[in-house]
This record gives structure tokens, C-alpha cells and sequence, in this order.
């Protein structure tokens, strides 16, 4: 892994590891070439210039925003797109913050799933849910979603591409919030309610399996900015 600067190393590495005959496969090793990251802060570029011996490091990073920010922030991006750190949109509670909107949506199954368990609901029973009580558009959507979750996970092992799998969680994340804007959960009729709940819970597994490879947490409740779930 290297900055897009070094490219001219590729050839002479490779050629150089199979001058010394020792049978190294042709074409290795792989390289992944990022280009540079630049960091804004309270509206404004964060200079660095190693001249002067000024610049951001990962530290910094997690000290002004937190791990969970900075681990979702730097794997959303492909590695030969030019990307920006903002500071300020890092630390923001609301829908556009990336990692804020996906941890959102796994804190909310939770609160759901409590509320359906203070009800007097067995979660222990859900895998035995009539799944096909699901007809909803919204549902419908948000399933199809969770069958792209294995396909994605290859994908992204195949081609060096974990930004695929913050993508797909934003995916994943969106369509549960229409979800929960579209339908009630905790229904009269037990069966659906039931249904519903099943599907929540596979929703959250999922997140918290993605969001655990990325090493980002899948926080159990949080809470928005005041006026955040309104201008969403």
C-alpha cells in the first residue's frame, strides 16, 4: 500500500523479485496506490507542508472525531479517488454523517426490538416468523438489500475494495430508515409483528457483522441533534 507517487516502483519491484529466480509468482506483489488525503477543519483546509514539518496524523484524527469516524470515513473511499476529511461533518449527530446514519439505523432495531420484548414478545421464537406475511414494497426492498450482503463481502475480498462494504451499509441503512418511516412494527396481529421483528433482527445482525469488519462499533442507542429528525 502506497501513495499514487510511487507507481513507477511497480515494474521495477516485480522485475526485480523474479530476477532472483526463486520461482515468486508473476505480478507480485499486488499494490493498492492512494491518493492523499486532505483534512478540513471548521470550514477551513487543514495545511501541511513537510518543509515547515507540519501535518495531520491518524492520532489526530481520532482525537478530534473518535475511532469509529475515522475507521468508517477513510474505508468509504476507493483508494485512487482524491478524498476530503471533513472534521466538522465527522462529529455531527444527524443523517449526514455516514457513520452516524448507519449506527443509527442498528441503535433504532434495538429500541424497537425492546419495545417488542417489553410488549411481551419471545425474540427467541422469531426464526419460526411467517416470513411471507412480509409484502410490503418497503419490506421487499429492504430484504433484497440483506441477500446482496454475501456477494458484496466476496466482491470486496476479491478486488482489494473494503469501501464496498461502507457503501453497502449505507445501502442497508437506507433502506431500513424508509422502512421504519413506512410501516409500524409492533402491529396488533401477532404473527406480523413477529414477521417484522425477524426481519429487524437479521437487519441488525448484518450491520453489526459489517460495521465489526471495519472495525466500527454498533452502538445499542444514541441520540440524534436536537432538530435532526426533522430536517431529515
Amino acid at each position: 500500500i502506497q501513495g499514487t507517487d510511487h507507481h513507477g516502483t511497480i515494474a521495477r519491484v516485480r522485475a526485480g523479485l523474479q530476477g532472483v529466480g526463486l520461482g515468486i509468482p508473476q505480478g507480485y506483489p499486488d499494490y493498492v496506490l492512494h491518493k492523499m488525503v486532505t483534512v478540513m477543519k471548521g470550514g477551513e483546509e487543514v495545511k501541511i507542508s513537510k518543509r515547515a514539518g507540519s501535518y495531520v496524523t491518524l492520532r489526530d484524527l481520532v482525537d478530534w472525531t473518535g475511532r469509529d469516524a475515522v475507521r468508517f470515513f477513510m474505508l468509504s473511499r476507493k483508494a485512487d479517488t482524491e478524498f476530503v476529511f471533513d472534521v466538522d461533518l465527522a462529529l455531527k449527530k444527524n443523517d449526514e454523517n455516514p457513520v452516524f446514519y448507519v449506527q443509527y439505523a442498528h441503535a433504532r432495531i434495538c429500541s424497537v426490538i425492546q419495545q417488542f420484548v417489553e410488549k411481551g414478545g419471545d425474540v427467541a421464537t422469531l426464526h419460526g416468523a411467517d416470513m411471507t406475511l412480509l409484502t410490503a414494497p418497503s419490506e421487499a426492498a429492504l430484504m433484497l438489500e440483506l441477500a446482496r450482503f454475501p456477494e458484496v463481502l466476496a466482491g470486496a475480498a476479491a478486488d482489494f475494495a473494503p469501501h464496498d462494504i461502507a457503501f453497502y451499509l449505507r445501502d442497508l441503512a437506507g433502506a431500513f430508515h424508509s422502512y421504519y418511516a413506512s410501516e409500524r412494527f409492533l402491529v396488533d396481529d401477532p404473527a406480523l409483528a413477529a414477521a417484522r421483528m425477524a426481519l429487524l433482527a437479521a437487519v441488525r445482525q448484518v450491520l453489526r457483522n459489517a460495521l465489526g469488519m471495519m472495525g466500527v462499533s454498533a452502538p445499542d442507542a444514541m441520540a440524534r441533534e436536537a432538530g435532526a429528525e426533522a430536517s431529515a
